[in-house]
């Protein structure tokens, strides 16, 4: 599985299930990802289905950007995002 390293999680809002993402390359809606521990543990893999841009949801995002997104399990500050084929 090719894999490209997207971003970095910045921050997790456990009672909403969203991640802030701090964005290292492009992120569009469909987008398949893996976010995963710096030693390469996967934590969870899902098609990015909802992403915001201070609070008003947006297409893509580009790299330098900050982005929110929907996650389907817990995640860490500091976990990597790849986006995945």
């Amino acid at each position: 599985m090719a894999k490209e390293l997207v971003g970095e999680v910045s921050h997790y809002f456990g009672n909403m299930g969203v991640a802030a993402l701090s964005l290292k390359g492009e992120l569009k809606l469909g987008d398949k990802i893996s976010i995963e521990h710096r030693d390469g543990s996967v934590v969870l893999e899902q098609k990015v289905d909802s992403m915001q841009i201070d609070m008003k949801p947006v297409p893509s995002a580009k790299a330098g950007e900050d982005v929110a997104i929907k996650v389907d399990g817990r995640v860490h500050r500091g976990n990597v995002v790849y986006k995945t084929e």
